[in-house]
């Protein structure tokens, strides 16, 4: 019977949802991205929604919360991999975004240059919008352009792409400049 516990099926749409709540990059049964700080804070963000009641003012709001966190990460992601593209690694750019819990440095020397880069990207150009807090998993996605000798050439382009305006203002985030 269907109902069965030994039914492979019976929970199917419970831990599509499950997975959906811990899908906290929006890669469909992902859980692999709930261990870095910034994963935290949404997923404690979902937790906290969810015990809410729908019809809440706060629900309403810790839900458009969620959302705005979640659109801002896709396209920070989508800027990265625009970049990875014109870089000419069209075919690698998803693999080299892609960071789990096993992601590894590939080599701790050159960690310190990989912060370093990060936070130049952060001051120097537009890739994060202004209120990004740095993410451990850009550090790996540096770390892996610096083992394929390419993150000067990435600093570069995103320097172009996504100039920082003058005064330290990034101005409009929905502009893009030309592409080289």
């Amino acid at each position: 019977p269907l109902c069965s516990n030994n039914n492979p099926y019976a929970s199917f749409g419970a831990t599509l949802a499950r997975d959906e709540e811990q899908n906290l990059w929006s890669t469909p049964h992902d859980v692999t991205h709930t261990e870095a700080d910034d994963d935290r804070v949404l997923y404690n963000m979902i937790v906290v929604r969810n015990q809410l009641d729908k019809d809440s003012e706060e629900w309403q709001k810790l839900n458009y919360d969620i959302y705005t966190l979640r659109q801002t990460r896709k396209e920070v992601r989508s800027r990265w991999k625009h970049i990875l593209e014109d870089l000419g690694f069209q075919r690698e750019a998803d693999s080299l975004l892609s960071v789990t819990k096993l992601s590894i440095i590939s080599d701790s020397q050159n960690m310190s240059k990989a912060r370093d880069i990060l936070l130049k990207l952060s001051e120097e150009t537009n890739i994060f919008p202004t209120s990004w807090e740095l993410s451990e998993r850009y550090l790996f996605v540096v770390d892996r352009l610096i083992a394929l000798d390419a993150a000067d050439e990435f600093f570069k382009m995103a320097s172009t792409v996504y100039p920082k305006r003058a005064g330290g203002d990034r101005g409009d985030e929905s502009q893009q400049a030309p592409q080289c």
